[in-house]
This record gives structure tokens, C-alpha cells and sequence, in this order.
């Protein structure tokens, strides 16, 4: 498989969305092959560290595309990780470099009604689900705050009711997001159901979701966007361990 494109792109503005969550629009220079209609695919950050030959990469989500411009959104946290600071200081003119855009995960349209989990991680990759969704929708989603002024407008069906969860403090036992999810009402049929959240929580919501509903595998995305105190290379790793020994016991 050949490796993903890099592009170089270049800060045309960086404006705070919430409290929490800073929008950094970023311009695709002339001559790139970037590929259009790029909303919630994935794509890595490159920062070089002085002495090495690879460079430091963090994910994020593509919220938007209009023409050469990306809008990309960064959850803000204390203390702040390379990302984010980069994210916060950023200003017009500033360039960087970026490995992809990897391919889109999104909700199996056909289905007959629709759930959504996350954090502020995958907030993005939600608002653009919701947008997307058919307008005669319905389900919910359920998202993780850090605080109620980081509540956003979120363009989505009528159907769609959205459940926000005040989260100012950190869940290493994973269960507040599931909680939330536990209390929603079960729909009839068959449900598409798209989560991404911390490591914790993911595990937990698979292992309910599991002995709960009979989902289909093309209508089930979960993924882990990050591990509490662990950095991205240790979460990629957590997480591959962690796949493969789901992946053993579901085949057992």
C-alpha cells in the first residue's frame, strides 16, 4: 500500500469555536493534489523534532472543505499537548505540514434510525454525521463536553435529539459516557451506530453495545481517538493490542 500524500498548508485564520475548542482554517497551496469533498476523513499534523528523522504526527479531523480551504478543530486542553498549543498560537501565514487525508468513516445510511457517541475529539467527525444524515432522520446524539458554554449548534435533522454531557473532569472508569447512552431509548429496527470517544469509554460502549443489540458489522463503527495519560504513538499501540484481543475473543 502506498504511503499517504503529503501536502503543506498554510494558516489563513484560527478563531475559538467554544471555550474549549479552537478552529484553525487552513489553506491548500497551489500545485497540491489535496483531493476535494474531505469533511471527517482523518489526517496527520507533522511536527519535526530537531535530531530525528521522523517527525511527531497527530490526528485530526477535517470539519470542512470549501474549495482549497479545510477547517480543522482542536479540543483545547490543560496542559496542553503539542497539537493544541500549536493550534493555539497558530496565526495567519504559519505553514505546516500534513500526512493524507485517510478515508472517512461514517453512518450506514441505511438503517432506520441513528445513534452517535463521542467527546470533543470526535465532535467533528459527529457535526459532519449529523449534517449529512437524510432530512427524515431520526435517533440521537450523545456528546461529551468540557463545559456547558462548549455546546454548539449542530446542523442535523429534526429527528436527531442531542444529548450533552457535562464532563469537567477526567472518567478513567469510562463509564460516564455509556451511562449516558444506557438512558436513551432503544428504537425500533435496525440501528446505525457510529462512536469515537477516549480508550476507556470505548471499551466500555463495546462491550455494552455488544451484549445489548444485534448490530450489524456494516451498520457498528466504535474507535478509540485517544488514551488518558498515554501519547498517540502509546494510545496507536494500546489500541492495536486491544483490537486483537477483542478480535480473538469475538472469533472464539
Amino acid at each position: 500500500m502506498p504511503a499517504p500524500a503529503s501536502h503543506e498548508l498554510e494558516v489563513i485564520r484560527a478563531v475559538d469555536v467554544t471555550p474549549h475548542m479552537r478552529r484553525v482554517t487552513l489553506n491548500i497551496l497551489p500545485g497540491s493534489d489535496f483531493p476535494t469533498d474531505q469533511a471527517s476523513a482523518y489526517f496527520k499534523l507533522l511536527f519535526p523534532v530537531p535530531g530525528q528523522d521522523r517527525p511527531l504526527m497527530r490526528t485530526y479531523t477535517i470539519r470542512a472543505q470549501r474549495g482549497a480551504e479545510i477547517d480543522v478543530d482542536f479540543a483545547l486542553h490543560e496542559p496542553a499537548g503539542m497539537a493544541s498549543h500549536w493550534a493555539k498560537t497558530a496565526e495567519p501565514g504559519d505553514r505546516i505540514q500534513i500526512r493524507g487525508p485517510g478515508p472517512k468513516k461514517m453512518l450506514n445510511h441505511d438503517a432506520d434510525w441513528f445513534l452517535l457517541a463521542g467527546d470533543m475529539t470526535s465532535l467533528p467527525a459527529i457535526s459532519v454525521n449529523l449534517a449529512q444524515l437524510p432530512a427524515h432522520a431520526r435517533g440521537h446524539a450523545v456528546i461529551e463536553i468540557t463545559d456547558p458554554a462548549d455546546v454548539q449548534d449542530l446542523a442535523r435533522p429534526a429527528g436527531i435529539e442531542l444529548h450533552w454531557v457535562h464532563a469537567p473532569s477526567a472518567d478513567p472508569s469510562g463509564q460516564r459516557l455509556l451511562t449516558a447512552v444506557q438512558g436513551l431509548d432503544w428504537m425500533a429496527g435496525t440501528p446505525s451506530v457510529w462512536v469515537a470517544c477516549e480508550f476507556n469509554s470505548m471499551r466500555a460502549l463495546r462491550q455494552h453495545f455488544r451484549d445489548y443489540a444485534d448490530i450489524p458489522k456494516s451498520h457498528f463503527y466504535i474507535s478509540s481517538y485517544w488514551k488518558m495519560g498515554a501519547n498517540e504513538d502509546d494510545h496507536k499501540m494500546a489500541k492495536r493490542e486491544d483490537n486483537e484481543r477483542w478480535e480473538t475473543r469475538e472469533a472464539s
